[in-house]
Formats: structure tokens, sequence, C-alpha cells
């Protein structure tokens, strides 16, 4: 869920202001504690990305870029194929159909219900060693790789903010209950 931007920045004032200030005498680099947030610095933890697509940004990648990306900053945590990983992490791709089967693999392609999830869970939190260092289009380029890894769209499909909210994820449907009765 994303806030609008006026709680967030009035969150981030009472919070900034409820802190103690650094170095107050200003001669040592400090987090400015007690200082009124910039929109800069609210605009890069503001990153939500819904489901529909909304504050996707510009950008885009295709698998056959994505490939490239995941083996220089991926591989090394997730193996080279997103299938296995030397620190036991859980597979990244593959497992679709799996969820009503007696072993079942909760991985992006056969668990995740909207494409533009693993956009904004990778774009926050990866790499691992560096996360928010990579790219929008190297962002939409490793989801690609991953999405087409999981036989979800094709090697050559280009993911953007257009593209990307229409895939359509195996388990879309997998987290909301339909019946008639509810409606």
């Amino acid at each position: 869920m994303s806030l609008p931007k006026a709680s967030l920045a009035g969150l981030a004032v009472i919070l900034a202001s409820a802190l103690p200030a650094v170095a107050a005498d200003n001669t040592t680099p400090s987090p400015h504690f007690g200082h009124k947030v910039s929109e800069a610095d609210l605009a890069f933890w503001d990153r939500s990305i819904q489901p529909d697509g909304r504050n996707l940004p510009k950008g885009s990648g295709s698998a056959r870029e994505g490939k490239k990306v995941f083996e220089e900053r991926c591989a090394t945590c997730h193996g080279a194929d997103g299938d296995s990983s030397p620190f036991h992490l859980p597979a990244l791709t593959g497992g679709v159909g799996s969820l009503a089967t007696a072993h079942p693999r909760m991985t992006t392609g056969s668990f995740w219900p909207y494409a533009t999830t693993v956009f904004d869970y990778v774009r926050r939190a990866m790499p691992y060693d560096a996360p928010k260092s990579l790219s929008a289009s190297e962002v939409y380029a490793v989801t690609a790789y991953l999405l087409n890894q999981s036989g979800i769209i094709t090697e050559d499909k280009v993911l953007n903010e257009k593209t990307l909210p229409k895939v359509k994820m195996p388990n879309r449907d997998g987290f909301i209950r339909k019946d008639k009765d509810l409606d």
C-alpha cells in the first residue's frame, strides 16, 4: 500500500523532529535529525509499485538482457538459472503448476500473484549486497529473465511500465477466493 506523499512527508517530519539532533555544531556530517525531509529524500524511499502497475518507473528490459544482469549480479546467491542456490535459498524459477501437488515449489513463477510484485521486490531488496542499486531497466530485465525461466513470457518479450502489469501470473487468483456468494 502506498501512502499519499503528503502523509509520508508529514510522518517523516514528525519522526525527524522527535529524534534528538546529532552534531548540532554542524561541523560533523550527520543524518540531520530534526530537519525537514526533502521531497528528493522522500522519493528515494517512496517506491511502492501497485499490482496494476501504478508507480512503475520508465525503463525496459527483456529476458536476454536480464540473463546478463542475473549472471553478473544475482547468480552468486541464486545459482546460474535461479533454480538452485549455494546458500540454500529457495529456488526462484520453475515450480509452475506444483502448488496443488504433494511437493509444491513456491517460486517467483508459481507462487507470486503479480509480476509487478516481482519487480517491486527486486527493485527494493536486490542484489543482497547492494539493494536499490539496479537501474529500472536492469530490474525490468531481471524480472523478464525470471518470468522467462518459469515459462511465463518469451525470451524476446520486452517488459516496461505498460507491458509488465499485463503479464498474467499462474497464481494470480490463488490468494483471493472468488465465490458467487462473496460478490
